[in-house]
């Protein structure tokens, strides 16, 4: 077996696999349908690449949902390597975990519309929030900037003020305020 550069087709794939999920997760930001010749042309694939990809809508709409989980962990560490852990947190909160939670509105009701059984949602989303959400909370612990006995799930059910921001209105604003209060309970 050799090492080193992928084949171009491969990278194609890829990129046009990624396209699509972007352009599904923006799509279903806005609303709760799925128009595979919409996402294809927006994503600048044919529809055929598109349903290469993902055969159902179904499986579209999950794999959105299972990539903007990943992205929410992902991204944790590249933000404490670039930021000072308080930062570090708003940053995720404002940018990340904010936008996650006003697109999963329209993503809520298409997952429920889409999936037969409610077997064959993802199971696992408080659980990736808690996991991205503990390495933020630790850092910020140990640079004496909140409590150190800080529950998880208390911080995230606290954050969940943020599925209620309007995407079309000022929600930047609303997440520092939301942010703020919570701080200021977190604080030592």
């Amino acid at each position: 077996m050799t090492t080193g550069s992928v084949n171009p087709r491969r990278a194609d794939t890829r990129r046009n696999h990624e396209a699509i999920l972007s352009v599904g997760a923006r799509s279903l930001a806005c609303s709760e349908r799925v128009s595979f010749n919409d996402i294809a042309k927006q994503a600048g694939v044919g529809v055929g690449t598109v349903y290469r990809h993902f055969p159902t809508t179904e499986a579209l709409i999950i794999a959105v949902y299972q990539r903007e989980l990943e992205l929410l962990g992902e991204v944790v560490p590249k933000l404490l390597a670039a930021h000072e852990p308080e930062q570090a947190f708003r940053t995720w909160v404002t940018d990340h975990l904010a936008h996650y939670m006003m697109t999963k509105r329209g993503l809520a009701k298409a997952l429920v519309a889409a999936t037969s059984s409610p077997a064959e949602l993802p199971v696992n989303a408080h659980e990736k929030l808690i996991n991205a959400l503990s390495p933020l909370l630790l850092a910020n612990a140990e640079a004496g900037n909140i409590r150190p006995d800080l529950n998880p799930e208390t911080v995230l059910r606290g954050l969940s003020g943020l599925f209620y921001l309007d995407p079309k209105g000022d929600w930047r604003a609303g997440t520092a305020e939301l942010i703020d209060l919570i701080w200021r309970g977190m604080s030592v």
